[in-house]
């Protein structure tokens, strides 16, 4: 099969339209593995259990500030009894009730229920006190062991993006390369390849960007660094590739092989080198730049 001068074939809008669709599989099948590595991840650190001291301490200090709360409402609720039949035994009082007596006894149970309620109050304060500082421990121990797991989940998951994205764009930029040594027709899917990787590596930026953790944002700088590295890299690289593919495009289009002024003569008019040499093999005359001699065939 003889092989097609990509630079010279123009891409067609089926083909284009080709490449968005491949460009918007890509970022299904990318997004979707960008989002499942940080399931994969949790899956695998795993947030751990408090230990049963530590859940005890925790249980028993939330049961007692429950209680606490508890006798503090029941005490509220006696206070406010109380209130209720002292006015009503004073009423009576006033009145000459015959009912005193009998309202003056549920007076005075009513005060022994709220000294008591208090009495269970003050109880239950002491509980809650004596509970607090062993319970306090745990939940400094709980909380700091799970945030380090967090911390560790969300530094692993960075990195398995990190490299994700990473894979994405050193397999964009080697089949752009590899395609483009080849003069395949099959390019602009590389060109697609490489549009989905610099997407997905657009999305991690986003994603972490308001993050304050020093590692992720060291990871997108570096990013930025390889990223930025590999297109000038690229860029490079196809300078040099057209540089020596443009004498020959020039001879095509009847161009001097030098500064593509229109050729009329043995020289060129406009930097006036010459465009006409002998044949390395067979001395006839033949165009500087052209593949092949038109005499003899030598490349």
């Amino acid at each position: 099969m003889t092989s097609a001068d990509v630079e010279q074939l123009q891409t067609t809008k089926s083909e284009k339209l080709l490449v968005l669709v491949l460009v918007a599989f890509l970022l299904v099948g990318g997004v979707w593995a960008y989002t499942q590595i940080d399931n994969r991840i949790r899956d695998w650190v795993g947030i751990p259990t408090p230990t049963a001291q530590d859940r005890e301490a925790v249980d028993v200090h939330s049961a007692a500030a429950v209680r606490l709360a508890f006798r503090q409402q029941r005490a509220a609720d006696a206070k406010s009894t109380l209130a209720e039949r002292r006015e009503r035994y004073r009423t009576a009082l006033e009145a000459g009730d015959d009912a005193a007596p009998r309202l003056r006894a549920q007076y005075l149970a009513a005060e022994r229920a709220l000294a008591s309620a208090r009495r269970e109050v003050r109880l239950a304060q002491r509980e809650v006190r004596a509970t607090a500082p062993e319970a306090a421990r745990a939940e400094r121990r709980i909380t700091g062991v799970q945030d380090s797991e967090r911390r560790k989940e969300a530094r692993y998951t960075f990195l398995a993006r990190f490299v994700l994205v990473l894979v994405s764009l050193g397999v964009g930029y080697w089949l752009l390369a590899r395609l483009r040594r080849r003069n395949s027709r099959y390019l602009p899917l590389a060109a697609g390849a490489l549009a989905y990787a610099t997407i997905l590596a657009l999305v991690l930026a986003v994603d972490y960007l308001t993050d304050y953790w020093d590692p992720s944002d060291l990871g997108l700088l570096v990013l930025a660094a390889i990223g930025v590295a590999a297109t000038i890299v690229s860029y490079w690289v196809l300078q040099r590739y057209i540089a020596r593919r443009m004498p020959g495009r020039r001879v095509k289009r009847g161009q001097c092989p030098f500064c593509g002024f229109p050729v009329r003569g043995d020289h060129c008019e406009g930097c006036g080198r010459d465009v006409i040499a002998p044949c390395s093999r067979c001395e006839a005359p033949r165009r500087v730049g052209a593949a092949h001699c038109a005499a003899c065939g030598a490349p």
